[in-house]
């Protein structure tokens, strides 16, 4: 029972522990997820050392750096009333250009840390996943490995002023539908805290169940959507058109459209699902009836179906893979034809088309990233995917997909 599932952001494989990471400025009252040590001696001399030691970063590079931590002060301001200003002592100056750079530097060791306990991190911001994958019988071996990892993880974030939080730690185990009684239910020793595996996480706000369906992701997008509808529906006779049609983009299609590229080979029952609410949304805009035809709305909009917003993302990451414009972590999984051995001397050669890589399991391993987009790049015609820029190729891609089922 193995599972390797990427779609446009790496899923679990059978196991994946959750370390929330966030950092807090003294005096500021919003909660975070890391915690710095208030240690006076701290200050910014810790970064510094990190950016000599790992980037060989020397001379004015380095001032510029230490005169952009060092010297700042901050305050909370309520109305006309502030407090006394303070030295910032830790972390670096929140809602900065340089912020998020900074930290993802300084903690850019702990991914390595991970990489030597043989398991696979992977980091988006603040948010860090660690994962691994075994087979049934060597769960308990898994386990272990993560507890072990997850303790030099802990003892190294000590070591940077930094401090774990074992409470908002999670714990998910996956397979397919027909290994979940499998899947084991023991708690999993993080620190000194055993964490009981949950049934379904929440990652950079898609929610992943154990068992890969998306049906948690599906019900938590209708769930908004629907809300955000009937919100909206309550003025829209004070808006003209115009103004409606931005807000239901705004709320509604935006939360279709975010990471569906998940959604690639989800049932059609989940598609329908999600239809339901772009045909929602199309009734409201044209205050129609429910029992109108939905597909001369949907043409009015230029909006397309579900499924084929899905194949639109997948083509649009499969044309940033092959244009050097996204993560080596997709990239790397696409092959060109023309660069695959055996099929040099063929006819197919010569066309930009990609290798589609065998599966085992058509449910889930038709799924993966590198089969479910090479698919999908291999059916656009040539006028689309010799486009000569990605504004051309975006525009050419959605009236294809829109003649296929709505012209």
């Amino acid at each position: 029972m193995l599972l390797e599932l990427r779609i446009s952001i790496p899923l679990a494989i059978l196991c994946k522990i959750f370390i929330q990471i966030g950092y807090f400025f003294k005096s500021y009252a919003r909660k975070q997820k890391w915690v710095f040590f208030q240690n006076t001696v701290y200050k910014a001399t810790m970064m510094i050392l990190i950016f000599y030691k790992s980037y060989g970063l020397q001379g004015p590079v380095l001032d510029w750096f230490a005169s952009y931590l060092r010297g700042r002060v901050q305050h909370v301001r309520l109305s006309a009333t502030s407090s006394t200003p303070s030295e910032v002592l830790f972390g670096v100056p929140q809602g900065s250009v340089l912020g998020p750079i900074m930290f993802l530097l300084y903690t850019a060791d702990l991914l390595q840390l991970v990489k030597r306990h043989q398991l696979t991190p992977h980091a988006y911001a603040d948010d860090t996943q660690i994962y691994g994958s075994c087979r049934p019988a060597d769960s308990a071996v898994l386990s272990e490995k993560l507890s072990v990892c997850v303790d030099t993880v802990s003892a190294w974030m000590a070591a940077n002023r930094l401090q774990l939080n074992h409470v908002k730690t999670e714990v998910l185990w996956c397979s397919s539908s027909r290994r979940q009684h499998q899947v084991p239910t023991d708690p999993v020793r993080i620190g000194n805290t055993d964490v009981l595996p949950v049934k379904s996480v929440r990652d950079l706000g898609v929610c992943i169940d154990a068992d890969v369906t998306m049906r948690a992701y599906v019900t938590t997008v209708l769930r908004s959507c629907f809300a955000a509808l009937r919100q909206i529906r309550s003025v829209r006779r004070s808006l003209p058109r115009h103004a409606l049609l931005t807000l239901v983009r705004a709320f509604i299609v935006s939360k279709v459209d975010y990471c569906n590229s998940v959604l690639a080979g989800m049932s059609r029952h989940l598609h329908d699902r999600l239809q339901s609410v772009i045909n929602a949304a199309a009734r409201l805009v044209f205050s129609a009836r429910r029992n109108d035809h939905i597909t001369p709305l949907l043409q009015d909009l230029h909006w397309l179906r579900v499924p084929e917003r899905v194949k639109f993302r997948l083509c649009v990451l499969v044309y940033w893979c092959l244009h050097g414009t996204a993560p080596s972590y997709l990239a790397d999984d696409l092959q060109l034809t023309s660069t695959f051995g055996t099929r040099r001397q063929l006819r197919s050669a010569d066309s930009p088309t990609l290798v589609v890589r065998s599966t085992r399991r058509s449910t889930l391993g038709d799924r993966a990233f590198p089969v479910a987009a090479a698919r999908a790049w291999n059916s656009l015609p040539p006028v689309v995917r010799d486009a000569p820029s990605f504004l051309s190729f975006r525009s050419r891609l959605k009236t294809w997909l829109f003649g296929l089922t709505l012209a």
